[in-house]
């Protein structure tokens, strides 16, 4: 499925006008260009020209022919087969080392070039091109202790380069007579054909399947498979298939190479920023098997959620209006779901979370397929269900999200961001995307927290209101609710208005009764609540008339309907005890402006 859903979307990403993922055709691939040669009509380097953007210093990002530069150390045997055509980085294309002079590294880059001239050369024929052929003038009369002159062309080592001919538009690569010899020349797999699992047709397996995957988290810097096996394992040689690799997943090259080529497009193409956001140690993709303004933006709400920028901070203004109506679609339901999406109960959309794993490999935590109009349906499910008064409003310095990003709910799981559980993000995503049940370990690592640190905010209490009213089907009020009457709420609500009766009467101390009792007081109530109103009728008796009256209407309130303080709450009640706290508390403040 998850294959198949890749394959089809090749087709699609690549018959876009202008091709604006830079989808490449079999045969070729998307490669990081740092700088071209420039050659002269008469065989001479004129100059080296970098590509990098002046601002980022990225390189720029082309469709050459080939696929990745083969990994691996260079040697006199194995130099011809990482030879890329028309392109290389500068030791192969000059034989010009980026150590400078030092022996060891000038022997290899020039035993590169050699070996670089030669494939080149030996081609020259069969390409019958005039510009192909200056080119070739130039390798046979380039020495590279010429380059070793010129110090500055050592700032081009860490890229590829790719060869252009002064006074022309189009690189050699894509002179029409060199990609008709380079289409007809790919390497042939002689392999006995076998069924396809993608497509059904009976073709040679990959042995391989690339282009490898790039850039998930974790995982190596030059890729890796998410279709392997360890040769001379069980599972390499299973079901009779000992010695011959790739037939354990058979998928013909074609297939293997559309199916990655899309996957790397979301990961690391010139539209990536779309598609693809990272959730605690897992990568996710999204994508769509049509086009819908839900797959421009669901990538981006997911790592900003409702926090828009401001218009003069946007320059993409069609991204901004397209997140403002997903924000709208969310706040109104069903009714304003097609300004999003023509038919958002025909579009499916698709979800692949992946993660960087031992011995080269990309483990897949996740995927998932719906139509669009399920994805926002459970979306508002989600907010609804985690939805609670905020702690700072619209109109403060830093407001909370009204519908906050999945990322800011794991990071309420641990102090550091490096700390968060790695098995929590697949389960929270699929409790939003689904509708499930929320993990119960993202509930107790909240609780956790809330016991370590005494704060209790509102990203806290969303989560803990969420797991009370989905997993345990409890009525969980949005804002404060007077009347309820169960004794872990009331309690909260009473630890609340013991602790604001200290801050009116002390001010600001250095350790309130919040961070001394808080944990004792929502686990084990019957232990330190006596003590804790001792402690008000003392504070009580510094408040001014009007405000000891007012507070004590409150707390007499709260507790004509706690007949007994229990020994022991469960996690259960430590979260409604956490919620009555946060709502009594949001409550003092309610038509205070904080910032």
């Amino acid at each position: 499925m998850i294959l198949q859903s890749l394959y089809e979307l090749y087709d699609r990403l690549s018959g876009l006008a202008d091709n604006p993922y830079e989808i490449s055709p079999f045969g070729y691939s998307l490669q990081k260009i740092a700088f071209r040669l420039v050659i002269t009509n008469d065989g001479r380097l004129h100059e080296l020209e970098s590509l990098r953007d002046p601002q980022t210093n990225l390189p720029k990002q082309m469709i050459v022919p080939g696929g990745d530069k083969p990994t691996g150390k260079v040697t006199e045997r194995s130099a011809h087969k990482k030879t890329q055509f028309l392109r290389n980085n500068l030791s192969f294309l000059l034989g010009i080392s980026v150590e400078g002079d030092k022996n060891p590294a000038l022997a290899l880059a020039q035993m590169e070039f050699e070996a670089f001239k030669k494939v080149h050369l030996e081609r020259e024929q069969q390409i019958n091109d005039p510009d192909y052929s200056v080119f070739c003038k130039f390798l046979r009369h380039w020495k590279p202790e010429a380059g070793l002159a010129h110090g500055d062309w050592i700032a081009f080592g860490d890229g590829q380069g790719v060869i252009k001919l002064i006074g022309k538009t189009e690189y050699l690569h894509d002179r029409p007579a060199v990609r008709a010899w380079w289409d007809e020349n790919q390497p042939k797999n002689k392999s006995k054909p076998v069924q396809c699992l993608i497509t059904g047709d009976l073709k040679p397996a990959s042995r391989l399947h690339e282009p490898k995957i790039r850039s998930v988290k974790d995982s190596q810097p030059a890729g890796a498979p998410i279709v392997s096996f360890d040769k001379g394992s069980d599972a390499f040689s299973s079901y009779g298939h000992d010695g011959e690799q790739g037939l354990n997943a058979p998928v013909s090259e074609e297939a293997t190479f559309r199916y990655a080529t899309a996957l790397n497009s979301l990961l690391a193409g010139p539209q990536s920023w779309k598609h693809r956001f990272t959730l605690g140690d897992t990568t996710v993709v999204f994508w769509t098997d049509k086009p819908s303004d839900a797959e421009d933006i669901f990538a981006q709400f997911a790592k900003e959620g409702s926090t828009v920028p401001k218009k003069e901070e946007v320059q993409d203004e069609a991204l901004l209006q397209k997140m403002q109506i997903f924000l709208k679609v969310l706040r109104e339901g069903r009714q304003a779901y097609t300004e999003i999406d023509k038919n958002p109960d025909q579009t499916n959309f698709f979800i692949l979370g992946m993660t960087g794993q031992a011995r080269g490999r990309i483990g897949v935590r996740f995927f998932y397929k719906d139509t669009v109009g399920h994805l926002l349906d459970n979306l508002r499910k989600h907010y609804n269900d985690m939805k609670i008064i905020r702690q700072y409003e619209e109109g403060a310095k830093y407001p909370d999200s009204e519908f906050p990003p999945t990322w800011l709910l794991l990071r309420q799981t641990a102090r550091d961001k490096d700390d968060i559980p790695p098995i929590l993000s697949g389960p929270l995503l699929r409790a939003v995307i689904t509708g499930s049940l929320y993990p119960e370990g993202l509930y107790k690592a909240v609780i956790r927290r809330v016991h370590a640190d005494r704060e209790i905010n509102y990203l806290r209490t969303s989560v803990i209101k969420g797991y009370l009213v989905r997993n345990q089907k409890q009525e969980v009020s949005m804002s404060l609710d007077p009347g309820r009457k169960d004794p872990a709420y009331r309690i909260g609500r009473l630890f609340s208005a013991l602790e604001k009766t200290q801050t009116d009467a002390l001010g600001e101390v250095g350790s309130s009764i919040k961070d001394r009792f808080y944990s004792a007081a929502s686990a084990m109530p019957r232990s330190v609540f006596p003590r804790l109103l001792r402690l008000y009728s003392h504070h009580l008796g510094k408040l001014s008339v009007g405000m000891r009256v007012n507070r004590e209407k409150l707390v007499q309130e709260i507790m004509c309907e706690i007949h007994e303080f229990p020994g022991h709450m469960n996690l259960s009640d430590q979260g409604l005890f956490a919620i009555g706290y946060y709502h009594q508390m949001c409550d003092f403040y309610r038509g205070k402006k904080v910032e």
